[in-house]
């Protein structure tokens, strides 16, 4: 598959990335669909403007939801969503847990929501900011990315040493038909098709791995939806499956949102809505029950 804009085997420049942005067009509201949904939480947990985007700072204000009466002896969660913003029960996922969980588990955790990371990309539904960067590669120092950077001085500002962090994320059909092809054109490389998962799977952190948390996750997950089994040749979207449901990435070398801070028990998840057997309500109580199993494990511990 040969991408439309570019010359193959060429980077693109500046010209290349001008007309992919022209090609973006607004197609859902972040203001009807994410704004006003936090905002109408704000009686039971704090909200939090943490930043907005410089694109167009009315429009995209950056927002968090902190459960009450934060305690230095409870252990520190964090929850994002719509790190990509085409990846809808990422943003969805997190604020129904918000609305639904949230005061049950503020009893146990200092919680930190942050539903909608790139509320551009949201709108547009893209992976990638107004820059044709992704923002899940720039979690690096001075990182390019406004949206990264917004998360990682919250982060910092919090000052606290995260237990837990909760990455919700979906793999779909338009990885393969259009995201992978724009980044190898992107990047001047050749596209090589791939295979689309048809489940929920997760991603560990290969440089620290916590396998049974990962099972407890995919465990309460299966209760709601399918589990993603491997290809062929033993793996997902070209990793290796360490257990069902269950693959690895070296997080911060990658510079990936699950490393924005220094839990020890991260998890980033992938939803798959593009099933047959897949509802976006399903795919909604997914992430909730991802965070939720998450949840459940270290209590148990």
């Amino acid at each position: 598959m040969t991408y439309h804009i570019g010359t193959p085997g060429k980077p693109w420049g500046e010209q290349e990335k001008a007309q992919w942005l022209a090609e973006r067009h607004l197609q859902r509201s972040y203001q009807d669909e994410v704004v006003s949904q936090v905002q109408a939480l704000a009686g039971a947990l704090e909200l939090v403007q943490y930043g907005a985007l410089s694109y167009d700072p009315e429009r995209y204000p950056l927002l968090a939801l902190k459960s009450p009466n934060w305690q230095p002896g409870k252990p520190y969660v964090l929850v994002t969503g719509g790190m990509h913003g085409y990846e809808t029960s990422g943003v969805q996922g997190a604020i129904a847990f918000a609305r639904e969980k949230a005061s049950h588990y503020g009893q146990h955790f200092n919680l930190l929501i942050c539903p909608c990371i790139s509320p551009w990309g949201y709108e547009v539904i893209n992976r990638w900011n107004p820059l044709a960067l992704d923002p899940n590669r720039s979690f690096i120092a001075d990182s390019p990315s406004e949206e990264a950077a917004a998360l990682q001085k919250l982060v910092a500002d919090i000052g606290a040493a995260f237990v837990c962090h909760i990455d919700l994320h979906e793999t779909t059909d338009s990885d393969e038909s259009e995201f992978r092809p724009a980044l190898a054109a992107r990047d001047g490389k050749v596209f090589e098709p791939g295979t689309i998962p048809d489940g929920f799977y997760v991603v560990d952190n290969s440089e620290s791995p916590q396998p049974a948390f990962q099972q407890a996750i995919v465990e309460a997950v299966a209760k709601v939806t399918h589990i993603a089994p491997a290809d062929p040749d033993g793996t997902i979207i070209g990793s290796k499956v360490v257990a069902p449901g269950v693959i690895e990435y070296p997080l911060k070398k990658l510079g990936l949102c699950a490393s924005v801070t220094t839990a020890p028990y991260t998890c980033t998840t992938e939803v798959y809505p593009d099933s047959p057997k897949a509802t976006p309500a399903i795919c909604n109580a997914a992430q909730v029950a991802a965070v939720c199993g998450a949840l459940e494990f270290l209590l148990a511990r």
